[in-house]
């Protein structure tokens, strides 16, 4: 005999209390299936802008390498150097959360990455158009590379409560509820027994006082 059926006691407010806990048990796994479906619409929508995402950024790279090439054609493998080691290197990047069905995703505000010539940091007089061109289609291949890294890490988060939610449902409904539901009947079946021993008892003690009243 399982342990948790010899440890229990068969009265019927254990039964009204172990119902209780299978009503709500179920209740619980209704509700997290219902997180599962709404996590997982949540992850499959952020796959595909995923996929047009890294299409649009990889393509976005490719253009600024070939202008860049183009521009170290023209320049020079060290004057580009030189101008490199003089652009400002800094993004500056605000973020939040947002919240899908108690999951905090990042939310990174799109980051300001396009810079007039002026602002890089390079000489002007020192260097070719091409410069600025290669370096404006390297800002706007930033930008979608941080909205990129918004959208993995949220599917990353998703995918790891997906997870979590799916072993939670897995307990209740394989482990949980059932032994639960184990216990109702063994208890069920004992009240029934004992109410048929009540009966037979009765009913023994019934006939001997009819036997004694007749004596």
């Amino acid at each position: 005999m399982p342990k948790a059926v010899s440890t229990v006691s068969p009265t019927r407010m254990e039964l009204i209390r172990l119902r209780q806990r299978v009503s709500l048990a179920q209740k619980g796994h209704d509700l997290l299936e219902e997180k599962m479906e709404a996590l997982m619409m949540e992850f499959l929508g952020l796959v595909r802008r995923i996929k047009a995402k890294r299409r649009e950024a990889f393509s976005e790279l490719a253009e600024a390498h070939r202008k860049l090439g183009r521009c170290m054609a023209v320049m020079g493998r060290e004057r580009l150097l030189q101008a490199a080691r003089s652009t400002l290197k800094r993004v500056q990047l605000e973020s939040s959360t947002r919240s899908v069905m108690g999951v905090r995703l990042p939310l990174v505000e799109p980051p300001k990455t396009e810079r007039r010539a002026v602002e890089r940091g390079y000489q002007l007089h020192t260097t070719s158009a091409l410069l600025d061109e290669a370096s404006l289609a390297f800002e706007r291949a930033l930008r979608s590379l941080c909205e990129l890294a918004e959208l993995e890490e949220s599917v990353r988060w998703i995918g790891y409560e997906l997870e979590r939610t799916r072993r939670r449902v897995n307990a209740l409904e394989h482990v949980l509820i059932p032994r639960l539901r184990s216990l109702i009947s063994f208890i069920s079946f004992r009240l029934e027994e004992m109410e048929r021993d009540n009966f037979v008892r009765l009913k023994r003690v019934k006939v001997i006082l009819e036997e004694r009243r007749w004596r």
